[in-house]
C-alpha cells in the first residue's frame, strides 16, 4: 500500500457558475440515462448505473434529475449515444484522454481536434498515450472517516489494492472489474464514500511549472465547455506551490 501520491486527476468540475454546474449535471444525466439503457434500471442490479447515480449524487444532482434520466432509458432515450475514447498530447507533452459519449461521431472528433490544436496540444491515434495509464476503480473518503490504519484495514478486507491517505483524505484503489464489490465492501465497513468511479490512472508522469499548468488548465477547461466530452484525465504532476498558486 503506497503513501500520498501528488498525480491529481483533472475533473476539476469547479462548478463555479449556473452555467457549469448545469452543464456538469446535462452530462452526469446523460451517463445515468445511457448506464440504464444498457442493463437493468435498478440501480441495485446494474453496477455501472449503481456507479453513475452516485458519482452524480456526489455532484449534488437532485433526486428527481436523477429519477428523470432513468426515466429517459425506458422511453427510448440512449439508443443513439456511442462511447469514444480519444488520446492525445497537451502543452509541454503531458498525456491527455478524453472520454466522449455522443450521437454524432465526426461532429465529436473534429470539434476534439480543433481544441487540442487550439490550446497547444495534439489529437493522437487510439493507444497513443493510453499504455502511460491503468484502468483503476477509486473510492474516496473524508479523513474524519477514520485514521489511515482502520481505513487500510477496511480496504485490505474489501478486497482493493492500495490506499492513499492525506489529510485531505483517502483514496482506495483496486482493479477496475472490482470495483462494484470493493465499494460494497467499503460501505458496509466505513459508510457512505463520497465518490466512487472508474478512472485512468497515471502509471508516469510529467512535471509542469506555473505556465505549464495554465495551458493545461486552459486546454482542459476547453475540451470540457464539449457537451459531448464526459470526462477529461491528463498525467500532469505539480508541486504542492504550483497548485496554491493555482
Amino acid at each position: 500500500m503506497a503513501g500520498h501520491s501528488k498525480w491529481a486527476n483533472i475533473q476539476h468540475r469547479k462548478g463555479r457558475q449556473d452555467a457549469a454546474r448545469s452543464k456538469l449535471f446535462s452530462k452526469l444525466s446523460k451517463e445515468i440515462t445511457v448506464a440504464a439503457k444498457m442493463g437493468d434500471p435498478d440501480p441495485d442490479k446494474n453496477p455501472r448505473l449503481r456507479l453513475a447515480v452516485k458519482e452524480a449524487k456526489a455532484s449534488s444532482v437532485p433526486k428527481d434529475v436523477i429519477e428523470r434520466a432513468i426515466k429517459k432509458s425506458q422511453a427510448g432515450e440512449g439508443d443513439e449515444y456511442e462511447e469514444i475514447r480519444y488520446e492525445g498530447y497537451g502543452p509541454n507533452g503531458v498525456a491527455v484522454i478524453v472520454e466522449a459519449m455522443t450521437d454524432n461521431r465526426n461532429r465529436t472528433a473534429s470539434n476534439v481536434r480543433s481544441t487540442f490544436s487550439k490550446n497547444g496540444g495534439n489529437l493522437g491515434e487510439t493507444g497513443s498515450v493510453g499504455f502511460m495509464f491503468e484502468r483503476k476503480g477509486e473510492v474516496t473518503y473524508p479523513a474524519e472517516v477514520g485514521d489511515a490504519d482502520t481505513v487500510m484495514l477496511a480496504a485490505i478486507e474489501a478486497g482493493a489494492e492500495d490506499v492513499e491517505s492525506s489529510e485531505d483524505g483517502h483514496v482506495i484503489w483496486c482493479a477496475d472489474t472490482d470495483l462494484n464489490d470493493v465499494a460494497s465492501a467499503l460501505e458496509a465497513e466505513l459508510g457512505e464514500s463520497t465518490s466512487t468511479k472508474l478512472v485512468w490512472k497515471p502509471s508516469t508522469t510529467t512535471e509542469l511549472d506555473l505556465a505549464g499548468m495554465q495551458s493545461l488548465m486552459k486546454l482542459v477547461d476547453a475540451l470540457e465547455d464539449d457537451d459531448d466530452v464526459q470526462r477529461v484525465t491528463t498525467n500532469f504532476e505539480a508541486s504542492d506551490e504550483v497548485m496554491e498558486q493555482l
